[in-house]
């Protein structure tokens, strides 16, 4: 009989925490002055303990803490007294939100890394521990305010921008081309949140195509798969799914349809860690190119997202998991990574 093979789940707690931003945060879809989000530790009976985190995102995900928190609260019961691996299938059966669920998967694989004596890049099977770089997010605003946080973040190491751009396609291009001509050397990962019709998306491509832009995200309403197609048919720039892609179904249909070049992995739209591996695997099976991505989000959550990139950085091509580099004070230390500007080094290293 194996060692921990009765380890239960014995209590839940819930939080809710907050932490300051430098600066708003300012997208087509919404604007937030703090990282807003609910945390859970989740005890076994031998006395392992692990945390998971869920922000606040009712624009995307449609939770905000109070859903989240009750979701939680909900699952509680259903969920104690159970073995690891009987928990994740309870947990991934019910009917709570997607953010919800992932703050308690989390926990619940965290806890399952523990059981086997691992960190969590062990548990995920990651073997190169070189260091790895995010983006940082520049936030939609006035062109000559964008230019200068683009600027400034370039200054202080940070070569990978992704650019917030909203509905205005004049302003969206303006931006663009300013800081590809201003910061020639700046790789420029460009978000629309949903904000463009069809129209205003191949208008947009047209007018940056010379431009050193190395892909477009989401630049049309999640469901509206048939444009989307027809932009990545169009464009020669890469387009990439994100708030069209929730689960390993929808990322299939988004692949099986040619609706998209690569897709955007965050943990809050699919589930959690377990979910994302099942994304991330089919991924790899099918050559696809991902953005392992986030919401503004406590440490605990970038920090467990930041082991699957370790581990399956053959397909996660970039890297959105900046929030802490936008704290109001930056972690130093983040889980088992040390952050050194936007590089982050491993335990391993």
């Amino acid at each position: 009989m194996r060692d921990n093979l009765d380890i239960k789940i014995k209590s839940i707690q819930i939080s809710t925490e907050a932490i300051p931003l430098r600066t708003p945060f300012v997208t087509a879809l919404r604007r937030v002055e703090n990282v807003e989000f609910v945390r859970v530790k989740l005890t076994c009976n031998n006395g392992f303990f692990a945390y998971g985190e869920a922000p606040a995102t009712k624009a995307i995900t449609g939770e905000d803490l109070e859903s989240i928190v009750s979701s939680i609260a909900s699952a509680k019961n259903s969920l104690l007294g159970l073995e690891l691996l009987e928990a994740l299938h309870v947990l991934h059966v019910s009917a709570i939100g997607s953010s919800a669920k992932a703050a308690l998967d989390m926990a619940i694989v965290s806890l399952k890394a523990q059981e086997k004596k691992q960190s969590l890049l062990q548990y995920f099977g990651a073997k190169d521990f070189s260091p790895i770089k995010t983006d940082v997010t520049i936030s939609l605003n006035d062109a000559d305010t964008m230019l200068q946080d683009a600027q400034k973040a370039y200054e202080n190491g940070f070569d990978i921008l992704k650019v917030k751009l909203g509905g205005d396609i004049v302003h969206a291009v303006n931006v663009t081309k300013t800081i590809a001509e201003k910061i020639p050397q700046a790789k420029l990962l460009i978000d629309a949140n949903q904000a463009w019709s069809l129209e205003a998306s191949l208008e947009y491509v047209e007018a940056v195509k010379s431009l050193h832009v190395s892909l477009i995200e989401q630049p049309v309403a999640a469901d509206d798969l048939e444009s989307l197609k027809k932009i990545t048919q169009k464009s020669t720039i890469p387009i990439l799914a994100d708030e069209a892609v929730f689960t390993l179904e929808d990322v299939k249909k988004v692949y099986e349809n040619g609706s998209a070049d690569m897709i955007n992995i965050k943990l809050m739209k699919c589930g959690g860690l377990s979910k994302a591996q099942e994304i991330l695997a089919f991924a790899r099976e099918k050559n696809i190119s991902c953005m392992l991505g986030s919401m503004l989000e406590g440490p605990t959550s970038i920090s467990v997202a930041y082991a699957l990139c370790f581990a399956y950085r053959d397909v996660v091509k970039y890297i959105d998991l900046d929030s802490p580099l936008l704290y109001k004070q930056t972690p130093k230390i983040l889980g088992e990574f040390v952050i050194i500007r936007n590089t982050i080094q491993s335990g391993f290293c």
